[in-house]
């Protein structure tokens, strides 16, 4: 089995996420620690809760993180997760109590017994980096209990939150900026799943007809109903998920290592990932800022079915 944190700001596609990682017998959910993003901290906490909990779950420990970016005010996004990020489904809510550590304590710990035992774990944030920045500053020595980050974040060339930026790294750039240069100085690989395969992993509506019978799977078939009724489609994305199946299928992605680096400022720019595909070493000389420090493996294609099935046969 793979040892696996998520980090998630829980709306509907985490959600899709977090089934994944809940219910697949390969990977070991660890623990789930929670930020503001998609919503508010609240919020987030209580999806996160109601979602292990529809997948049988109660055992993972979820901690609440920070509730606003380093520098700047929370930015949610209802008109994509509704009012509640669950997409107002009216799905029974968790009354579970969190782990009493803030989200980076936990973090801290885990990560330190995951260097002691040998078991390195895979962190995957699929939300503002918020809580990994402070993690990665507070406590370097937690980095030897990571094997990888895979992140859901950037773009090696579009937008969405902007016309430049990701969403995840648009909210929080600065954290996202401290995580890459940490992984580097510390020696941890870092996996970008970006916009440019975000929406490829589709599971259409006649597929999400047969999930049901459990709570797992009547989730599940409501999150694809509800993404697809927002995007007017007759399918949706499962988003974060495909994150989630790198970890699991990795051969499923293709990736090439590029340096990165976050924008922190211009008025149309800002959170941008800047993905550096020079190959020819004289095109550095001219450029007064050099080459970023940190290479990340960007993923450039996934195989949509490969992943819409793994995920599928997981949830039902």
């Amino acid at each position: 089995m793979k040892p696996v944190i998520l980090d998630v700001d829980t709306g509907l596609d985490d959600a899709c996420a977090l089934l994944l990682a809940a219910r697949h017998p390969e990977l070991e959910l660890k623990a789930v620690t929670c930020v503001g993003g998609n919503v508010g901290i609240d919020d987030v906490v209580v999806n996160t809760l109601t979602v292990l909990e529809a997948a049988g779950r109660t055992d993972v420990p979820v901690a609440r993180g920070a509730g606003v970016p380093l520098l700047q005010p929370v930015r949610t996004a209802p008109h994509v997760h509704g009012a509640d990020g669950l997409g107002d489904l009216d799905w029974p809510r968790s009354t579970r109590e969190t782990d009493p550590r803030h989200a980076v304590e936990l973090l801290r710990d885990v990560l330190r017994d995951a260097a002691a035992s040998g078991e390195l774990i895979t962190l995957i944030p699929l939300a503002p980096m918020t809580n990994i920045a402070l993690l990665l500053r507070t406590y370097p020595e937690a980095a030897a209990g990571l094997r990888e980050i895979v992140f859901m974040g950037g773009a090696a060339g579009i937008g969405n939150a902007t016309a430049s930026a990701e969403f995840n790294i648009w909210t929080d750039p600065e954290a996202a900026a401290v995580v890459l240069s940490a992984a580097g100085e510390l020696g941890i690989p870092v996996t970008m799943y970006g916009l440019d395969v975000f929406y490829d992993v589709v599971v259409s509506l006649e597929q999400a007809k047969g999930l049901g019978g459990s709570p797992s799977a009547d989730l599940a078939r409501k999150l694809i109903e509800k993404r697809s009724s927002l995007y007017q489609r007759d399918g949706a994305s499962i988003g974060d998920g495909g994150a989630v199946c790198a970890v699991i299928d990795p051969s499923g992605l293709t990736t090439q290592p590029f340096p990165l680096r976050v924008e922190l400022s211009g008025s149309w720019s800002r959170g941008r990932t800047i993905v550096d595909t020079r190959d020819w070493s004289a095109d550095l000389t001219s450029d007064p800022h050099g080459q970023a420090p940190t290479t990340v493996q960007v993923a450039t294609a996934v195989e949509g079915d490969r992943y819409a099935e793994l995920w599928l046969s997981t949830v039902k």
